[in-house]
């Protein structure tokens, strides 16, 4: 009996699949920049990286960047470089560390840090002038992150 419980533990873990497991924005190392492993342990989903970059309300990157491959967006940014060919220029973990901060590659960007939580300049919470307590969430999450680099992996030349 206890052989049996045994293989069937076994086989429950093995279709359930390894686990997968989320990188904490502080402990995120960067390497001249980059970040070489997923921050969600899971691979990224272009399509979803599209929403994101897409979204007011998330990364929102069309707001500052031109992409080509999306040609549906009513105002595309004109303000920072276009995202054409950044596969061709970066590598993934390059890509990876500049949406998750590019203050960590370029130190003078005006682009948001969107997997920080701490180190910022706090905002006042609603009309109070009072900053809150504690970490303030990243504006992405480590998979929508991996998303958009997933995405950003498929613009080449």
């Amino acid at each position: 009996m206890a052989r049996r419980l045994l293989l069937v533990s076994a086989m429950a873990v093995a279709i359930a699949g390894p686990a997968f497991s989320e990188m904490a924005p502080s402990a995120v190392a960067y390497v001249e920049g980059a970040v070489e492993g997923s921050l969600s342990g899971a691979p990224g989903n272009p399509e979803e990286g599209v929403k994101v970059m897409t979204t007011a309300a998330l990364g929102n990157c069309v707001a500052c960047h031109q992409v080509n491959a999306i040609p549906n967006v009513q105002f595309p940014g004109t303000i920072a470089p276009p995202l054409d060919g950044v596969a061709d220029r970066w590598s993934e973990a390059q890509l990876r560390g500049i949406v998750a901060n590019a203050k960590m590659t370029f130190e003078d960007s005006f682009m948001p840090a969107f997997y920080k939580t701490e180190g910022f300049i706090r905002p006042g919470a609603a009309y109070t002038g009072k900053a809150p307590e504690g970490d303030l969430p990243p504006i992405l999450t480590a998979q929508q992150v991996e998303d958009v680099v997933a995405f950003l992996m498929t613009l080449k030349e």
